[in-house]
């Protein structure tokens, strides 16, 4: 009888310990398999060449990683902030968002901020990013850029540039422009056109180049404004010098075929990637990237001397 007893404790007490294994695997599983989310929300529209290369990154960094990232885009601040608040509402892991109108978002990012959501601003709003809340900036700083090309167009010999800005009310364009007429040594005049009409905007380049034949330079702040000032440029068989920035394979081949000086890369590929993997991190590990500072993308500079080695990922829509 007293064996049966000892072997009917030894029984209960396996039984414990298997059941306290199983309860124990289970809820690791659970907290190992837990979802993820990165919000993406950007003031780029849908099919901008740019920022569908910034949407390219994020999305591979969440397949890479194996988390979820969701995207919008649009450009209006209003709609913007709707959409902010939209994602906060959700309650994701981290937040990423662009501010072409800093002010203009302010607020929707203050939200997500009070919410205890990790914020990384992106591509605009350097300047403002660490006053809002956001952990870090991923992208360059305008005004330097805008600097970096003023000094090379002065290199080329050039001394009157319009500077030609596809939206309105977009800080970190007018930005570039400032930065380049700090070191171009001549003048630099603002175009102001839109990006979503490209046949108006080249209308408008070509009309300065023949209204002002000492116009010696265009200085574009967007791939597919850039084809179309190019374009301007032939039709009022004018001889200024094109530059840009950002890359397209577009651009790429222009640069190649000598149409082109060169064009300010801020690579937003990593744009896109990078947040993802840096809040990605900061769920699974606790890391905090950044310290408050911006982590710059660029400037790079693609010129011929580099172009084909960038055309090669510009096809695949990764530059």
């Amino acid at each position: 009888m007293k064996k049966n007893r000892n072997w009917l404790a030894a029984l209960i007490v396996i039984s414990l310990a298997l059941a306290g294994c199983t309860a124990n695997s289970a809820d690791t599983t659970t907290a190992a398999s837990a979802e993820i989310v990165i919000a993406v929300v950007t003031h780029g529209t849908p099919g901008d060449t740019f920022w569908d290369v910034v949407k390219s990154g994020a999305e591979q960094a969440g397949t890479d990683l194996g988390v979820t990232v969701t995207y919008q885009g649009d450009g209006d601040p209003v709609k913007q902030s709707q959409l902010i608040a939209a994602a906060i509402a959700t309650n994701p892991d981290g937040l990423i968002v662009s501010m072409a109108n800093p002010d203009g978002v302010r607020n929707a990012v203050e939200k997500a901020v009070a919410a205890g959501i990790p914020v990384i601003t992106i591509n605009s709003g350097l300047e403002q990013s660490k006053e809002f809340g956001a952990q870090t900036h991923i992208g360059q700083s305008e005004f330097i850029a805008g600097q970096g090309a003023g000094e090379q167009l002065a290199e080329a010999g050039v001394s009157n540039v319009i500077c030609v800005i596809h939206e309105a009310g977009n800080t970190g364009l007018e930005e570039r422009c400032d930065g380049a007429a700090d070191t171009l040594g001549g003048t630099v005049t603002n175009v102001q056109v839109d990006v979503a009409n490209i046949a108006d905007a080249q209308n408008t380049i070509k009309s300065s180049l023949l209204a002002d034949s000492s116009i010696d330079g265009v200085l574009t702040l967007n791939p597919g404004i850039a084809v179309a000032a190019s374009q301007a440029i032939e039709e009022a068989a004018s001889t200024a010098q094109l530059a840009t920035f950002d890359v397209s394979s577009d651009v790429t081949q222009l640069i190649l075929d000598d149409k082109i000086l060169f064009a300010v890369d801020q690579q937003p590929y990593s744009q896109g990637y990078l947040p993802v993997t840096f809040l990605t991190l900061q769920a699974r590990n606790g890391d905090v990237v950044g310290g408050g500072l911006p982590v710059y993308s660029g400037p790079g500079f693609v010129t011929k001397d580099n172009a084909d080695q960038v055309a090669k990922f510009a096809k695949n829509g990764t530059r």
